[in-house]
């Protein structure tokens, strides 16, 4: 019996942590950025390069690598499109002129450097990952 109630604890504990190490996106600009708190259709919508402002400032998205966990979890809950899907939509953008897909950065130690150094850059990070540098202004 103590044996089960050890594993469970341990399995419990573990789950916490994983819940922890990953909380869920955030959309984040630098500190001192004038724009303010958005909604998630705006989000979207400049996120796929539909709405080029926020609040009447210019915006400018930047994107993290395929694969990354953030990522991941950001065009799933929040875009809630595929990568399949996303690749679809920027090929056919691409191709016809109309748009171009945000720059892709490593991770989101480089999206808040690159927030940082602009105030109309906006980007998506791994709430865990939030700290004075950067404003969320928006959280699903």
């Amino acid at each position: 019996m103590k044996n089960l109630s050890y594993k469970l604890l341990t399995a419990l504990t573990l789950a916490g942590f994983m819940a922890i190490a990953q909380a869920g996106p955030v959309v984040v600009v630098g500190k001192g950025s004038p724009i303010g708190a958005s909604n998630e259709s705006d989000v979207v919508k400049a996120f796929l390069g539909k709405k080029k402002d926020l609040g009447g400032v210019s915006v400018v998205p930047v994107d993290q690598t395929e694969g990354n966990p953030a990522r991941n979890d950001f065009y799933a809950n929040v875009v809630k499109k595929s990568e399949a899907q996303l690749k679809s939509y920027w090929s056919r953008l691409i191709f016809t002129g109309k748009g171009q897909a945000p720059q892709v950065v490593g991770g989101d130690g480089e999206v808040k450097n690159m927030v940082a150094s602009n105030p109309n850059i906006i980007g998506y990070i791994d709430e865990s990952a939030v700290d004075g540098s950067v404003k969320v202004i928006y959280k699903p």
